[in-house]
């Protein structure tokens, strides 16, 4: 079909595949994308089948930016081969490094901006030379999970100006999603089959105080308990030095809400934390952490660490292996530090060697991984409610979580394939065995 003849209709009858990528507020806008493109009329459908590819890519850190490039790679050989027509890239690499981007793939038909992302139907028509002017209609999500959960994007960008990260260049400062908003959201997902609501933000802590010149996040989820439907929420991520007991208490309390802290806390080091322009110090740090323990130990804590920061000495290491080994954190993320143009820390001095970031944080995983044994193993016996995720196939057994784990980021559960269990419904199992960083458990519960 020549170009020129092509007609709107020709474009509502194509299929449309999508490359999700980075963090799950990436995938959220991605989701609004789909919405609005399913409305529009353009089918979903798998890479194979597909006229067209949307490829949502992260630029966080340069692993990210690498598997980004990868899979527009990928899609061009696929163009190439005339099994695809168009190839669309949204999402952060684009607010990066648009002008290199369209100087080096010219076989990318658009480069969609994240400011722009509600016009992605028109920028699909323009890739076949169609004019179509977008109609103004309320955004919703189409989402790429399994229907019984599902994420929120509660705030977008951020202020909090971290020396090490990108996002205050790439998604801008601090904007709260209006409160009204969330909640209609919400009940649309629920609706749709969601029992469980992921709040996600670069930190939900600060949620409202852009909009309303007050923190609202407590006040948002009680809200969001009355909606019938919704039995889980979980929240990510949480900054320490707002981790307030009020919000403690909230979570603590709430029975909808999951017993779960995701507290991103980078080092323990004063200087290192400092430097890294943090708004916490150690004494605060560990006092948060015992405050937890102490007055809140129904809620587990889950935490990330930036590995081989800039003037992180060997003292500096042992010290923050220390921390981990007194604090006992559930689970942890580790990061070696990736050096980003354009950030503070990229100018810093005493920036630490390649193989050292590896050897420590290959050192310290295998520090907490024992850690997490030790905690874990305590469970076994325990009765837990479980959300079954999925039915895994190739080995037989269910996947299913706890509410304090994440999904996509955490251990899981395995269950038994034998067991009389549906995917997307909640049940109480027995932990049986934790090993190989999974928990294995059962339905039957007697005895």
């Amino acid at each position: 079909m020549d170009r020129e003849n092509i007609t709107l209709e020709d474009v509502k009858n194509k299929k449309i595949a999508y490359i999700s990528l980075g963090c799950d507020k990436n995938r959220v806008d991605l989701e609004e994308m789909m919405y609005l493109i399913e409305k529009f009329g353009i089918k979903h459908t798998s890479i194979e089948d597909a006229n067209i590819v949307i490829i949502n890519t992260c630029a966080f850190i340069l692993p990210a930016r690498k598997e980004s490039i990868d899979n527009i790679i990928e899609m061009i050989s696929l163009k190439k081969a005339e099994k695809l027509e168009k190839i669309i890239v949204t999402g952060c690499l684009n607010s990066r490094y648009l002008e290199e981007l369209q100087s080096y793939l010219p076989e990318v038909d658009c480069f969609v901006q994240i400011k722009d992302n509600t016009k992605i139907v028109s920028k699909i028509c323009s890739c076949y030379g169609v004019e179509y002017n977008c109609k103004q209609i309320e955004v919703s999500q189409k989402t790429l999970l399994p229907k019984h959960y599902a994420y929120i994007k509660i705030a977008d960008g951020c202020n909090n100006g971290c020396s090490y990260c990108t996002i205050p260049r790439i998604r801008g400062r601090y904007k709260s999603t209006p409160f009204e908003q969330i909640i209609k959201r919400a009940k649309e997902l629920a609706c749709g089959g969601a029992k469980e609501l992921i709040l996600v933000a670069q930190d939900v802590t600060r949620y409202g105080i852009d909009l309303y010149k007050k923190y609202r996040l407590v006040e948002l989820i009680k809200e969001l308990s009355k909606i019938k439907n919704i039995s889980w929420i979980r929240l990510h991520y949480l900054y320490p030095e707002l981790a307030s007991d009020e919000l403690l208490d909230e979570i603590n309390n709430n029975p909808k809400v999951c017993k779960y802290l995701d507290i991103p806390l980078q080092h323990i080091d004063d200087k290192i934390l400092k430097s890294m322009n943090r708004r916490i110090d150690e004494e605060r740090t560990r006092k948060l952490i015992e405050n937890i323990k102490t007055n809140y130990p129904k809620l587990t804590i889950r935490s990330t660490f930036i590995i081989g920061y800039p003037e992180e000495t060997s003292s500096r290491f042992k010290k923050l292996v220390k921390f981990l080994k007194e604090a006992k954190l559930h689970q942890v993320g580790f990061f070696a530090y990736s050096k980003e143009e354009g950030t503070k820390a990229f100018y810093q001095k005493g920036q630490v060697p390649e193989f050292i970031k590896k050897r420590r944080v290959k050192k310290i995983e295998k520090i907490q991984n024992e850690i997490a044994k030790t905690n874990n193993e305590s469970l076994i016996g325990e009765i837990h409610k479980v959300l079954i995720d999925e039915f895994d196939e190739e080995n037989g057994v269910f996947v299913a979580r706890t509410n304090f784990q994440s999904p996509n980021v955490d251990f899981c559960v395995l269950i038994d394939c034998t067991e009389n269990v549906k995917v997307g419904e909640f049940y109480d199992v027995r932990i049986l065995d934790f090993k190989n960083y999974t928990f294995f458990a059962t339905t039957n519960i007697k005895g």
